[in-house]
């Protein structure tokens, strides 16, 4: 009984640590069906030519994720005649979002949608492949009326790059405004300049000014005292010292000693102490809010134009050499002023460059705006219209941004050695690389496409690639044509032990049929979204002519 009691509690314990690990393994699938979903469908598999298809690609993503969803021309061998606004949606605290395409084909038959790539939050997701029956349309030409050829119709103009046009106008015009801004202020000092008196007498005008003020009627003595005050410190300032106007009481009184001990002014002292009386005064009305007696005012005024006009008639007249100082200082001071004109019209031109692309970066996005203005090399290649070519024989089909060139083995990358045919595009160093070349085998046997996937790997690695990984898989094209693919990154030499600072990654395929061999080496920059675009598109586009056997 003891030894059935204690299985039971062994079993029991058995189960309860089974029934934890299947909690745990629910709860992790339960997270994990929390991440983002993607799913594609369509409205209908079968159509007729010419009749449009319409895909769709749903995601269920934080509300918070970043989506790009395919661009151009991904959905080969259907064509894309429409791209439609996405749609919006809430479910359980996600957004579910909805792109839907327009697809057609003109040719009869069944043909599969390629998976399309997605990036959800710099992550990559792929939609699962879809296969499309395109019938015929019946045409019975005894019962169908024919009609005359139409006449030529005048095609639209291409659609341009109105926000590249747009960014760049904005530009010119915020710096004409500034650029109209500064020389009308400029011209305004100029003017102001020209029409500034001679220190002696824009000083005997201000007092006159000051006598018709109404200061002393309303008993406004400290505002008459800082007029008055103001009015001979300016005078001094232009006429004796460059720092009067700032100066305190007793600061300027030393200033004008030291003038007259070195022979600058050739008044006596009475006149300066006059000046310090008057100055000690204004300065205990001001601030001690010192009474004053009746028609001290009047005097003191009258005292300031006093020393205003010995002031005047004891500076002596300058020299000659005194001229040459002065004008070689009057040319250092222009120069400055013009620096530093100089600078703050370059400080506003940048200023209305920066605060322009920041306001053109949160409508457009930033990218955006850098792509226009700066150009994006492998986004303009995205965007241009495709060319569909056949390379080699039997023929090699895809579909690029330009037609491959016809290279020798002479002058290309090193693994494309014991090729006949070669053609390539773009450069191995740069962002994007593309190459297809063939050969005939001495005999019409397969060839083992594992030993010449290895084989262009050592090559791959004798060209320079460093920090190779490979990951082999099989590939079958549209046609059934198999082969096998190797995928992976790299570094790619520069020469002299340099290497770029962004690691590449690599696509190649191989195909073996007839005693012929194809290969399709496609090597992008990993770190380039648009890269990656063109690649996925070259590959979804391959075709290998079919080898009829006799």
């Amino acid at each position: 009984m003891i030894a059935k009691k204690n299985k039971k509690i062994v079993a029991s314990a058995i189960l309860m640590k089974f029934g934890k690990q299947l909690l745990f393994i629910l709860i992790f699938l339960i997270s994990f069906s929390g991440t983002s979903q993607v799913k594609a469908t369509l409205d209908t598999t079968n159509i007729k030519i010419g009749e449009e298809i319409m895909y769709h690609i749903e995601v269920l993503a934080d509300s918070t994720s970043v989506v790009i969803f395919p661009e151009g021309q991904s959905f080969l061998p259907l064509e894309v005649i429409e791209f439609y606004p996405t749609d919006t949606s809430y479910e359980n605290q996600k957004t579910k979002l909805i792109k839907k395409y327009g697809l057609t084909q003109f040719d009869s038959g069944k043909f599969v949608i390629p998976s399309q790539l997605l990036r959800i939050n710099e992550q990559a997701f792929y939609t699962d492949s879809l296969l499309v029956e395109v019938a015929d349309v019946e045409v019975d030409t005894l019962k169908q009326k024919m009609f005359d050829i139409k006449p030529a119709i005048e095609v639209p103009p291409v659609k341009t790059d109105w926000l590249k046009y747009l960014l760049w106008g904005f530009l010119i015009l915020a710096i004409l405004a500034l650029l109209i801004y500064l020389i009308l202020r400029q011209k305004k000092k100029i003017e102001e300049a020209k029409r500034q008196l001679p220190p002696f007498e824009e000083a005997l005008v201000a007092l006159k000014t000051l006598d018709t003020s109404e200061y002393l009627k309303e008993n406004r003595v400290k505002d008459y005292y800082s007029s008055l005050t103001e009015i001979v410190k300016r005078y001094l300032d232009r006429e004796v010292d460059e720092a009067a106007l700032e100066s305190t009481t007793d600061e300027l009184i030393l200033k004008l000693e030291l003038h007259k001990d070195s022979g600058h002014l050739d008044f006596d002292r009475a006149t300066i102490n006059r000046l310090r009386e008057i100055l000690k005064r204004a300065d205990l009305i001001k601030f001690a809010k010192m009474q004053m007696e009746s028609g001290q005012a009047q005097l003191d005024r009258a005292d300031i134009e006093e020393i205003i006009k010995e002031t005047h008639e004891s500076i002596p007249e300058p020299t000659e050499e005194e001229k040459l100082k002065d004008a070689l200082y009057q040319e250092e001071l222009l120069k400055k002023k013009q620096k530093q004109k100089r600078f703050y019209i370059a400080g506003g031109i940048a200023s209305v460059l920066i605060i322009g692309l920041a306001l053109l970066s949160l409508i457009f996005g930033f990218d955006n705006v850098k792509d226009k203005i700066f150009g994006n090399y492998t986004r303009s290649l995205v965007e241009q219209t495709w060319i569909k070519s056949e390379y080699g024989s039997p023929a090699v089909i895809l579909e690029t941004p330009e037609v491959l060139v016809r290279k020798s083995t002479q002058d290309e990358f090193v693994i494309t050695k014991n090729l006949d045919d070669i053609f390539t595009f773009g450069d191995i160093q740069k962002k994007i690389y593309i190459y297809v070349g063939s050969a005939k085998a001495k005999d019409s046997t397969a060839q083992n496409l594992e030993l010449l996937l290895e084989e262009k790997m050592i090559l791959l690695e004798e060209a320079g690639a460093t920090n190779l990984m490979v990951m082999d898989e099989p590939f079958t094209t549209e046609k059934g044509v198999t082969g096998i693919k190797a995928a992976g990154e790299f570094n790619v030499s520069l020469g002299d032990n340099k290497y770029k600072k962004a690691k590449s990654e690599y696509e190649l395929v191989i195909f073996s049929q007839g005693g012929f061999t194809q290969e399709i080496l496609i090597v992008s920059e990993k770190e380039d979204i648009y890269a990656q675009q063109i690649k996925e598109r070259v590959l979804n586009s391959v075709e290998i002519e079919v080898i009829k056997q006799r």
